[in-house]
């Protein structure tokens, strides 16, 4: 899967030169957080958020009225408390790589660059979104939690005993975090609740024990 896949084409913007009172009204209007600042050619020139608005606001608040403050928001440009370095990234970039990079920075989104213009964004929300699909929630599957030796095959022992217990397997995921050093986690989650749940869950306590955790 890859940032296209995912991303928001259709993306509000705002130039450097608008100001803060139109980046605030849009914001608002959009329901979104954050604005790509772009020149005519579509190029990022920088990003504003509802956070850099809000840091902005308070110091000016605190010693103007509010049509003082009204005024000197119609009077600042988007340059002026925009973000100047942005990160990006690529349409073909694939979407774990994504996540990884706005994790990292603390970032709440990535512009999406191709050919050196704007034609998307891919947000904190896209990533939720793409968490709630792979692994398949909204199906009401049942889950499947174990710890087990990361040894050649020891995945596909997790997924037998799913299988031969009537499932039909939805989403598996693994992961090496917060486990000791030769084991890792995997979780498998199934698709309806066709299966004979008792029969499973007691196959898996007889092989793994303490390291199989029912949800």
């Amino acid at each position: 899967m890859f940032v296209s896949d995912w991303m928001t084409t259709t993306v509000f913007t705002v130039s450097p030169e608008d100001n803060i009172t139109q980046a605030i009204k849009t914001l608002k209007e959009k329901n979104i957080k954050h604005l790509p600042v772009v020149k005519n050619d579509k190029k990022v020139v920088g990003i504003l958020s509802d956070r850099d608005i809000k840091d902005y606001t308070p110091s000016k608040a605190t010693t103007l009225d509010i049509h003082e403050l009204h005024y000197v928001l119609f009077n600042t440009k988007v340059k002026e408390i925009m973000v100047k370095k942005v990160y990006t990234t690529t349409p073909n970039t694939p979407i774990e790589e994504a996540a990884m990079i706005m994790y990292d920075k603390n970032i709440g989104c990535l512009p999406v660059v191709e050919n050196d213009k704007l034609v998307g964004i891919i947000s904190d929300r896209d990533i939720f979104r793409v968490l709630v699909d792979i692994t398949g929630v909204r199906h009401k599957g049942n889950r499947f939690y174990v710890k087990i030796k990361d040894t050649l095959g020891a995945t596909k022992e997790v997924i037998d005993i799913v299988r031969e217990h009537g499932f039909t397997i939805d989403s598996v995921l693994t992961t090496y975090e917060g486990v000791e050093k030769g084991y890792k986690k995997v979780v498998v989650r199934t698709k309806g609740k066709e299966g004979d749940l008792k029969g499973a869950t007691k196959a898996f306590e007889l092989k793994y024990g303490n390291f199989f955790f029912p949800y």
